[in-house]
């Protein structure tokens, strides 16, 4: 893996005039269109699909990735390669990811050394794009769980009932609120209050897929959206739920427990209708307390 680190001065704002040789005006031209087209997006995926464009004229590849951490982006297309060659990315010794692509035949000398000046084009862009998707990502959630909030979650039902209904699949949603937490906060503090609710959503964490989706509305009420779902896959969650919250020293300590109420979309339902259904349920629970969960 070799690493590209573009080092700047941090009194100057960034020129990429200064990437250019003056005496090459024709590479000159091609540089600078391709640095115009990498300013037009804050989109990962469409970053990626403007530079693999540039970049298959100088390289063999079927493939082109990016990743850093949780974030991972591809150009449009993209398949596995007879090998891979990966590239670091650094701006100002600061990591920002790694490049691969997955290439089918070795790259030369020449166009490894363009390859990389070009991605000196790519390394500003990039570096824009992952900020956005982190200030869109503390946008959607919530701070104290770092669980979606309610405006992701509207977003991210819409999308889901789209899907079960493009794909013929079934799509549950499960509500959930924590029995007497009001009398936890008055009688132990707001900080032992943020403390359960942070240890209940990493109790519904461990009782859920990666495939499910976990939110928080503020106070002590939270969602699931499952995805695929069927009566036994959300009775199984309800049974993990309840384990987890017994193994939870902190939990079990403040005698946390709570309610859930569950619904599958039918194909009447708008997202009004179906998270109405879930939380009519859950209130019927909380008031009648019954030992099992009942379907609508």
């Amino acid at each position: 893996m070799q690493t590209l680190n573009l080092v700047e001065n941090s009194n100057v704002d960034f020129n990429a005039f200064k990437l250019f040789d003056t005496r090459d005006h024709k590479n000159n031209y091609r540089k600078l269109a391709l640095a115009e087209q990498l300013q037009t997006t804050l989109e990962l995926d469409h970053l990626l699909n403007i530079f693999a464009m540039e970049a298959a004229k100088f390289v063999d590849f079927s493939g082109l990735y990016f990743k850093q951490a949780d974030v991972r982006a591809s150009a449009r297309g993209s398949k596995a390669g007879k090998k891979e060659r990966i590239f670091e990315l650094k701006l100002n010794n600061r990591y920002l990811g790694t490049l691969t692509y997955a290439i089918n035949s070795p790259i030369s000398i020449t166009n490894h050394t363009v390859l990389k000046q070009l991605h000196k084009l790519l390394v500003h862009p990039i570096n824009n794009a992952i900020k956005y998707q982190q200030a869109l990502k503390l946008a959607m959630e919530d701070g104290l769980t770092g669980l979606g909030n309610r405006r992701y979650f509207d977003q991210q039902l819409k999308r889901a009932m789209h899907h079960s209904n493009r794909q013929k699949s079934r799509l549950g949603i499960v509500v959930s609120d924590l029995n007497k937490f009001k009398a936890i906060n008055d009688t132990y503090g707001h900080n032992i209050g943020d403390d359960v609710l942070v240890e209940f959503a990493n109790a519904l964490r461990k009782s859920t897929r990666d495939s499910d989706s976990l939110f928080r509305f503020g106070g002590d009420e939270f969602a699931i959206i499952v995805e695929d779902a069927s009566e036994q896959s959300l009775h199984i969650i309800e049974r993990r739920i309840e384990q987890a919250i017994s193994n939870n020293a902190l939990l079990h300590q403040y005698k946390v427990t709570c309610s859930l109420g569950y619904t599958f979309m039918n194909r009447a339902d708008n997202e009004k209708s179906l998270f109405e259904r879930a939380d009519n349920m859950l209130y019927t629970r909380k008031m009648n307390m019954p030992k099992t969960l009942t379907v609508v």
